[in-house]
Parts: C-alpha cells; sequence; structure tokens
C-alpha cells in the first residue's frame, strides 16, 4: 500500500479489465516517474472518448458519429453481415482485411450465469437489416466457448426460421500450435472443420 493520491491512481488503474495490481502499480510509477509523459493529453483523450464515442446506430459498432465507418463505406458488400460479440472482435476481423461485408454487434454472448439472455443483447436490431432480402448471408462470428455457441445457436435458428443463409466462422487449431496441447473440444473442431486440400 502506497500514500494517498499514488494509492488512489493504482486503484482505479486496477479497475480496468485486465489490468492487475502489479500491472496497474507498473502504470502508475510510469506515470509518476517519467517526466515526459503527457498526462494532460490522456486526461483530454479519456474526456473526449467520454463525450464523442458512440455506438451506430445501424450495427452497434463504436462510432464518433451515428454511423461507423464501416457502415458508411459505400465500398463495402451490403450482401454480407458477420455478427460479433464486442467492437474489438470488427478490429480483429478488419486485420485479416478477408472480409469486406458489414457487421452487426451484439454487445455481449448469451450467458444464462451472468443473467444475460437474447433480450439483453442487440438482436432486435438485427432484424430489420435483413427485412429488404440485399443480404444473402449472415456469418456468426462469436467466440468459440460455450457462451459463444449458445449465442450461435439462437441465432441460427432465429435466422434460418426467416429463410437467411447463416455461416459460422471455423474454428480449430492455432497457427503454430501443438496438437499435444489441444484440448478435445479443439481438435474435434479442427477435425469438423477439415479442407480437401488436393485433386480427387
Amino acid at each position: 500500500m502506497y500514500e494517498g493520491i499514488v494509492q488512489d491512481l493504482i486503484d482505479e488503474l486496477g479497475r480496468l479489465p485486465g489490468v492487475g495490481p502489479k500491472s496497474a502499480q507498473r502504470i502508475a510509477f510510469h506515470i509518476v516517474q517519467t517526466q515526459n509523459f503527457d498526462v494532460s493529453r490522456l486526461a483530454r483523450i479519456l474526456l473526449d472518448v467520454r463525450d464523442k464515442v458512440r455506438f451506430c446506430q445501424y450495427c452497434g459498432n463504436v462510432a464518433e458519429e451515428v454511423t461507423c465507418h464501416i457502415c458508411a463505406d459505400p465500398d463495402r458488400d451490403t450482401t454480407l453481415i458477420c455478427v460479433v460479440e464486442e467492437p474489438k472482435d470488427v478490429a480483429a476481423i478488419e486485420r485479416t482485411h478477408e472480409y469486406n461485408g458489414r457487421y452487426h454487434v451484439l454487445g455481449g454472448a448469451i450467458s444464462p450465469i451472468d443473467g444475460i439472455g437474447p433480450d439483453q443483447l442487440n438482436i432486435r436490431s438485427l432484424m430489420p437489416r435483413l427485412e429488404s432480402g440485399e443480404v444473402v448471408e449472415v456469418i456468426i462470428a462469436t467466440d468459440p466457448n460455450l457462451e459463444g455457441d449458445a449465442t450461435a445457436s439462437y441465432l441460427s435458428r432465429l435466422l434460418v426460421a426467416m429463410g437467411v443463409r447463416v455461416s459460422r466462422l471455423a474454428s480449430g487449431l492455432p497457427v503454430g500450435g501443438d496438437l499435444e496441447y489441444a484440448d478435445e473440444v479443439t481438435l474435434g473442431r479442427a477435425f469438423a472443420g477439415r479442407r480437401i486440400i488436393g485433386g480427387e
């Protein structure tokens, strides 16, 4: 424990997701000890984020305007919608440069233990986007875990009943991984999602 304001800073940093007590302490002392660290700029950015960042009215991605830059881009493929759990998932997919469609951000995943059901997610606003018939495929890209699987299962039943083609991202072994360290579910998915690589 440290005195006064230093401990307050450590405590506040420690409330951030993924920042444990040691990381919070390390960040706090970096701020305190580094003379050229621009604390004013950081404070301004944090305030600006609170004031200016909102969620896109169409897809739920983070935006500074009413619509995000992806929904506003006329070059994106409007026949594809990729459904993800969080805005950070949009960023991850965009880094691959493999997808040029639109997105729909749910804001989480179905988790009965945490009291999160379909009504707590951004699912209702997805339906009007499909009514025009322009969308030919919805790609479900939820996390490959129990909550993501439950969400994917719920969405696929809902969307198939509407006559929409639904696909799910393949999941399996990570590049650079060793088979001996892979769990049974990951190996099972890798087998189920295998592709033919030679001619027949």
